[in-house]
């Protein structure tokens, strides 16, 4: 009979995404049994999780691992993994913005830093990316507020409005704007033909591409796009992780690397109608969007992936520049996507060559929906390792 050990966890949704979030002393110190751990607490290699907290989908197949920072400029030491739900493997080659957005009300009401009203700012350093953030968390008798008039498409309901900034966006994973040296590549994608890509490490590496280089309309929901298309798009991510040095062949990363780099389509702004039926007006929008997550279109947006997509748009020469349009909203960089619209606050200065960041930020909304203990075979558990890191 199975014995299981106790593992206290919360489930929190940020953004349009949902993590488990556990802190790092509650995981073994062993990184592969940790990993065997978290697997376990999804539910393993299984597409529908049954057996464990997934939601079978990749945007609810996410773990934050939390500490208290011991860095002079940080509260918090934030560790993001993507669970991948067909082999139970986790990914931590990249951050994710929207499981950031619950890191702050986390660890407000964990106790983990010291809380200001009615707005704390918690410093947060991303382990995977080795950069800063700062989160500004409403505050109300010393716990974070969720309820607020603040609404983010591809969420039902309203929010307390939660800013995200990213500080020193650039280079996150490759230490390099533009990992290649180019504002463009041309890839030679086996089977098909040369497409051209940009390639921009902000808050995370991604592969830009125009919708119409590669047959498609930009307008794309998730259930539209083929498995060839889908093929295709996971091809030239592969080939970027080979052209960066994530791997020695491109075929490898999907196994290897499954997440990132990300692979995200433009176009210029159109209209369209979202999942739920909505549509959005093209001249509302600076730009069209979709991303690919673990294989599969997002239904919405990724918020590190959205960031690095508006800060494209300003960068003169990229792929994705030349599909920005001017709409009547100049504060901020809209991009349509499969669920609507989202906003970004990008202050950047290019001259052409040299490049500086004054501001990449985005707002979420986060809500805490269950605190307990998952359970976890005390035999998987204990594996050559000792609990307390």
């Amino acid at each position: 009979m199975h014995e299981f050990e106790k593992v206290r966890s919360s489930i929190i949704r940020g953004g349009t995404s949902k993590g488990v979030y556990i802190m790092k002393n509650e995981l073994p110190a062993d990184e592969s049994v940790r990993d065997e751990v978290i697997s376990s607490i999804f539910g393993g290699a299984d597409e529908r999780q049954i057996d464990g907290l997934g939601g079978a989908n990749s945007l609810t197949s996410k773990v934050a691992i939390v500490s208290v920072s011991t860095r002079n400029d940080a509260d918090i030491d934030y560790t993001f993994g993507q669970v991948d739900i067909s082999t139970g493997r986790i990914d931590y080659n990249s951050n994710c913005g929207n499981i950031l957005s619950g890191i702050g009300p986390y660890a407000i009401d964990e106790g983990l830093v010291s809380v200001t009203e009615p707005v704390t700012a918690v410093r947060i350093y991303n382990t995977n990316t080795k950069k800063l953030s700062i989160a500004e968390v409403p505050v109300l008798h010393g716990r974070s507020v969720s309820e607020g008039e603040y609404s983010i498409d591809g969420v039902p309901g309203t929010g307390a409005k939660i800013v995200l900034d990213f500080l020193d966006a650039a280079g996150s994973k490759t230490d390099r704007l533009f990992p290649t040296g180019n504002r463009t590549d041309i890839f030679e994608v086996p089977g098909y033909k040369n497409v051209e890509v940009s390639i921009v490490d902000i808050t995370a590496p991604v592969v830009f591409v125009n919708a119409g280089s590669i047959g498609l309309k930009g307008t794309e929901l998730s259930h539209e796009l083929t498995e060839e298309q889908s093929d295709l798009l996971e091809t030239i991510r592969g080939m970027t992780a080979e052209r960066i040095d994530f791997v020695d062949y491109y075929s490898e990363a999907k196994e290897t690397t499954p997440a990132t780099p990300k692979v995200i389509i433009v176009s210029e702004g159109q209209t369209y109608v979202t999942e739920s039926g909505t549509t959005i007006e093209g001249n509302s929008i600076n730009l069209t969007g979709r991303a690919m997550s673990m294989q599969k279109m997002h239904k919405a947006f990724p918020v590190t992936g959205g960031l690095c997509t508006a800060a494209a748009s300003q960068l003169k020469g990229t792929v994705v520049h030349s599909c920005w349009q001017e709409t009547d909203n100049t504060a901020e960089v809209v991009v349509g996507h499969p669920s609507g619209s989202m906003e970004f606050v990008i202050d950047i200065e290019d001259d052409g060559t040299n490049v500086t960041f004054n501001k990449t930020a985005v707002a979420r909304t986060s809500r805490r929906l269950m605190e307990g203990h998952v359970y976890v075979p005390k035999e998987l558990f204990w594996k050559n390792t000792d609990k307390v890191i």
